[in-house]
């Protein structure tokens, strides 16, 4: 990997925020309302989403600061515990984690400009072709082939340099956070409507759900706890992918200290914004509004509640600034992942390579077609709700590094400490396991197949591992 470092403080807070915002938070408010009907809950889990993405962003920094190297996530679990474990993470992060939230910000971004292009629209009437499949038939859409496009035009980018990357990043993502602060402003001061809000909260803390035909239901105690973790996942992985900075420590001024920083101040921009959002919405629609919302978009409602017809067109243009920027920092950081593993002789060793401005760009452009057939397949969506699961178990063991690398390797350079060690990390282990458990008992749907997925790794594990100790 080429030595020389291009990215700042601020690119890194660019990546952070950038990679974060997408557009799960003008849609996932929806389903979690759905899932518990109260505009107290709905609060508190976007902030204890929040907590607890900070804290884990706190305890990354000592992670980072111990292996100022490209790979992340993968490099410390492989510290941590075994290489095994690193390549499982690996091996998810490349299957599904990384290049399906790909296709899924892609997909994304084509059916917003469907707002302005109608052939983007993913309706009937706009299917290109049907292939028989032996279980089916695979339909191909205009908005498919759209998102495509932008995933090649942003891997041949930052395969050119990493300068290109960079300003994409830096642009985007500045102008994302401007219009979503303009957003939460107008929201807030002419949007706000006070009998909505009061409306709203007199359900105060109830224990509902609304179905999507909008019936109430009450909710026992189990029932609440199951809705709660089936709305955590939405505002959970909308929070996700925060971590994708470390991916590219290689690459970053001064990691040590400047990974943890941009960890630091990206997740709580975000965190702020999202709260923020959320806060708008129930100042501006009713609790039916936001859980009714046409195709789950409480982003569009809100808007068109402040600014009128023309709220669609503002909204959609935001989403798509949004995503185009947020799939450049998931593309940017996410083949350095690849590199390092092959590095490492566990991944293609072709991935190893890196091109004339030390890009690896044959990483990039494996992402690249993955991502590709995911947009395709169309199977990204059901995929990434599978490996939430496994997302949160492999954020748990990699936060319970720090505590097993304190005990293992005491003596370490630590260039940042984790603040309240060892309370901080045990918070989030225990808040997050607590998720990983609700969601194991009440909604199985999310766990056993991403449990499946992860496990298809270890053969690939033991191939690799076999060539390297025949080496």
């Amino acid at each position: 990997m080429n030595s020389n470092k291009k990215l700042s403080l601020w690119d890194g807070v660019m990546i952070v925020s950038g990679s974060m915002i997408g557009s799960g938070i003008f849609i996932v408010s929806a389903g979690m309302t759905q899932a518990v009907f109260s505009p107290a809950w709905l609060l508190t889990m976007w902030v204890l989403t929040g907590f607890i993405t900070i804290a884990a962003a706190l305890s990354y920094g000592e992670l980072a600061g111990m292996f100022p190297k490209a790979g992340g996530q993968y490099v410390y679990l492989k510290e941590a515990y075994h290489p095994i474990i690193g390549f499982l993470y690996g091996w998810s992060f490349f299957t599904v984690i990384q290049t399906g939230t790909i296709a899924a910000v892609g997909v994304a971004f084509s059916k917003f400009t469907g707002y302005f292009i109608p052939i983007f629209e993913m309706k009937e009437q706009n299917a290109l072709l049907q292939l028989p499949l032996g279980f089916g038939h695979l339909t191909i859409y205009p908005a498919q082939l759209l998102a495509i496009f932008t995933i090649i035009l942003l891997t041949y980018l930052n395969a050119k340099s990493i300068e290109n990357g960079k300003r994409i990043q830096g642009v985007f993502t500045a102008t994302k956070l401007i219009a979503l602060f303009g957003l939460l402003a107008f929201g807030l001061i002419l949007g706000f409507n006070s009998s909505i809000w009061n409306a709203n909260w007199n359900l105060g803390w109830q224990n509902m759900s609304m179905s999507k035909e909008g019936i109430l239901s009450g909710l026992a105690l189990s029932g609440l706890v199951g809705g709660i973790a089936s709305a955590l996942v939405g505002s959970v992985f909308s929070s996700d992918a925060w971590n994708n900075v470390t991916f590219i420590a290689g690459e970053i001024k001064d990691p040590e200290k400047n990974i943890g920083r941009s960890l630091l101040m990206g997740t709580i921009i975000v965190t702020i914004i999202y709260l923020g959002m959320n806060i708008m919405y129930l100042g501006t629609l009713s609790m039916e509004q936001i859980a009714l919302a046409p195709e789950e978009r409480v982003g569009v409602a809100a808007s068109q509640s402040i600014f009128g017809p023309i709220g669609t067109s503002i909204i959609a243009a935001l989403i798509m600034i949004s995503t185009f920027g947020c799939n450049n920092g998931l593309i940017l950081s996410g083949a350095r992942v690849y590199h390092t593993m092959a590095q490492d002789r566990l991944f293609l060793p072709q991935a190893a390579k890196v091109n004339s401005k030390g890009i690896p760009a044959w990483a990039l452009w494996a992402q690249c077609a993955w991502a590709s057939v995911l947009c395709l397949s169309g199977k990204y969506g059901d995929l990434l709700n599978y490996v939430v699961f496994v997302v949160m178990i492999f954020y748990v063991l990699t936060i319970a590094g720090v505590i097993v690398l304190r005990i293992q390797r005491p003596e370490a350079t630590r260039t940042y400490r984790t603040p309240l060690y060892p309370f901080l990390p045990i918070i989030y282990i225990t808040l997050a396991s607590a998720f990983c458990f609700a969601l194991l008992i009440f909604q199985p749907n999310y766990t056993w197949p991403g449990l499946f997925i992860v496990l298809l790794g270890i053969p690939f594990f033991l191939y690799f591992n076999k060539g390297n100790q025949k080496r």
